[in-house]
């Protein structure tokens, strides 16, 4: 009997609940998050090929047996869930956006590329689009940071923007949604959360410098963050854990090592599929 789609069972079983309830732990991990980042992708995207490829091998090892079309049952409500999750969370995002923009036109200063509300709290956030970004910053932002802590929270916004990092939650967002409770989706999503803050914390101080961003993040802790944008506050432990990684001193043999895993872990699932189809045409 052909073991490929049991195999390929318990793997996604494996990457959707225990694996990343385990990765969410490792707080090591953070020290190499671009690498981090790419490791958590493949996890989801291994998750996803080992769930579809698990009902599609026993369909074709199996024949039109009631097992195969079982299997093809829940293959397809996984790919229909994945679809219907994907379109809600894309369609209110970009609605919920764009409201956000247009209320923002109304109520905002434009001063060169910010968008400033007039406001003694002191905010600092992006709203991603396509086209019609914004990166808005409020009066008490203002009066409360320096000019270089200014520089490097609006740094951390812009690095936001330009990487995207609002599709990368999104897509965490969808898998969120699609899956069910059970699975560790949610610990994947705060993770990869935390992870593009840093990443957006580590562009920043390349720009300029950790010290002005470590002071501006403390200035900003507590400020509350829409949930049309990405914003560089965040709660206070969270901020600890950034401040620190900020200091920290690379780790590229780490770093390697977490790439080469992801990478292994989106083949493993992948070579298991394809693998006996291709046996079979020898």
């Amino acid at each position: 009997m052909d073991a490929t789609p049991f195999v390929l069972a318990g793997l996604g079983v494996a990457l959707a609940g225990p694996v990343p309830a385990l990765l969410a732990r490792a707080g090591w991990l953070r020290r190499t998050p671009l690498a981090t980042m790419l490791l958590w992708q493949c996890v989801a995207l291994a998750a996803v090929l080992s769930a579809l490829g698990a009902g599609l091998s026993l369909a074709t090892s199996h024949g039109w047996s009631t097992p195969s079309v079982l299997a093809l049952v829940v293959t397809a409500v996984v790919a229909v869930r994945l679809g219907i999750a994907g379109h809600r969370v894309g369609t209110s995002l970009r609605t919920l956006r764009r409201h956000h923009r247009e209320q923002l036109d109304l109520v905002t200063e434009q001063r060169g590329r910010l968008a400033v509300l007039a406001t003694e709290q002191p905010l600092a956030y992006c709203v991603p689009s396509l086209r019609t970004s914004r990166v808005v910053v409020s009066q008490g932002a203002l009066d409360r940071l320096s000019d270089d802590e200014l520089s490097a929270v609006v740094a951390h916004e812009r690095a936001h923007l330009r990487a995207r990092h609002d599709l990368v939650l999104e897509a965490f967002s969808v898998l969120h949604r699609a899956f069910p409770r059970w699975v560790s989706s949610a610990s994947a999503l705060r993770e990869v959360r935390i992870l593009v803050e840093v990443l957006a914390d580590k562009a920043a101080a390349r720009d300029t410098g950790s010290a002005p961003l470590a002071r501006a993040l403390v200035g900003l802790a507590g400020a509350p963050s829409p949930s049309a944008g990405l914003s560089a506050a965040g709660s206070a432990p969270e901020l600890v854990d950034r401040i620190d990684l900020l200091a920290a001193p690379p780790r590229p043999v780490q770093a390697v090592l977490v790439s080469l895993a992801a990478v292994g872990i989106v083949v493993l699932p992948t070579a298991f599929v394809v693998a006996p189809w291709l046996l079979g045409l020898a």
